[in-house]
């Protein structure tokens, strides 16, 4: 995944916001991932998933279907408060970003480069 530092943040987000609607699985977010563009292999997955489910972001479970077996994903209350936090935080980005003013005297005096 190119820029991968900078969309990892990205990622555990979507895992969080689809964990907190419905349980998922690895395989199913993987794929879900790659419809919106992001590229993950289980190598990278699974881990970020074990990672967010030790920091309590995540709880999951052990479902059986015959000797097989799939580890489903749920949001904890922890996790979905910090989705919370996450959409504020995304919302008041994608604001400055995607602000268009034509009068940038404005931004002089807040953009500490100038």
């Amino acid at each position: 995944m190119e820029h991968h530092d900078l969309l990892a943040g990205l990622v555990r987000l979507h895992v969080l916001h689809h964990a907190a609607e419905h349980e998922i699985y690895g395989q199913w977010m993987i794929h879900e991932l790659a419809n919106h563009g992001y590229r993950l292999s289980p190598g990278t997955l699974y881990p970020m998933l074990h990672s967010m489910e030790r920091k309590g972001y995540l709880t999951s479970r052990k479902a059986y279907q015959g000797s097989a077996h799939r580890r489903l994903y749920r949001a904890t209350d922890l996790g979905r408060e910090g989705l919370a936090v996450a959409r504020r935080q995304l919302l008041e980005l994608a604001g400055e970003a995607m602000n268009e003013r034509t009068d940038t005297s404005q931004n002089d005096d807040k953009d500490p480069g100038r």
